[in-house]
């Protein structure tokens, strides 16, 4: 089963091919057809030992168990990559969390928002909003905050630029420093597979695992 991803709705297309080189029924029949030539063309002076046979028989069964073990769990990793992409339609039009450092900025209030994750608690944290060009146009001042996930606002009206803005989280503990995650808000556009792990289409940020969605707003 090959998705070909998911814009609303549901959509897939399947295709099926025959590979003589991996089927167990044609490797079995092969290795039949080998054991027989060897049984007809045998040393009468010296015939093939019954445990050689016996081993032979053993081991063309348990590289026929195998290949259709790998077959079944192909077929099981395919169903649960279609089910991933049918869950993950759900997400379509839905605004997400991602690593990123640009500010989101409505185009009507001119409010720019932004989010990051603290990895410790800071007694104090600020956020440097700059332009494209490294520019810094203000700080929001954030004060002592907890480890964990906090969101900001910053007024963009004043800004007549039109390059997209960024921040930086600075968290302090006295001189030492707390290591802050940038955040911004994204939407998903469509879902899709990849290699058996599901992707999904950003209006912003492009294709990126789902594995690399922080949060879904």
């Amino acid at each position: 089963m090959a998705i070909t991803g998911i814009n609303g709705q549901w959509g897939a297309t399947a295709t099926t091919t025959n590979n003589s080189t991996s089927d167990p029924a044609a490797a079995q029949d092969r290795f039949l057809k080998l054991l027989v030539a060897q049984l007809n063309n045998q040393d009468p002076m010296n015939p093939l030992d019954n445990a050689q046979m016996t081993s032979q028989i053993a081991q063309i069964n348990t590289v026929t168990g195998i290949q259709q073990l790998n077959t079944t769990i192909k077929g099981m990793a395919d169903q649960f990559t279609s089910l991933q992409v049918m869950q993950g339609g759900a997400m379509v039009g839905r605004n997400v969390l991602r690593e990123g450092d640009t500010l989101s900025v409505d185009a009507t209030t001119k409010a720019g928002s932004g989010a990051f994750d603290l990895s410790a608690k800071a007694a104090d944290v600020s956020v440097q909003v700059s332009t494209a060009g490294g520019q810094v146009l203000g700080t929001v001042k954030m004060g002592a905050l907890d480890a964990g996930r906090h969101t900001f606002e910053y007024d963009t009206s004043g800004y007549t630029g039109t390059g997209a803005l960024t921040f930086k989280v600075v968290a302090n503990n006295a001189s030492t420093p707390v290591d802050a995650t940038a955040l911004v808000q994204d939407k998903v556009v469509s879902v899709g597979a990849e290699n058996g792990e599901l992707k999904l289409q950003l209006e912003k940020g492009g294709s990126v695992a789902y594995s690399a969605i922080k949060a879904i707003l």
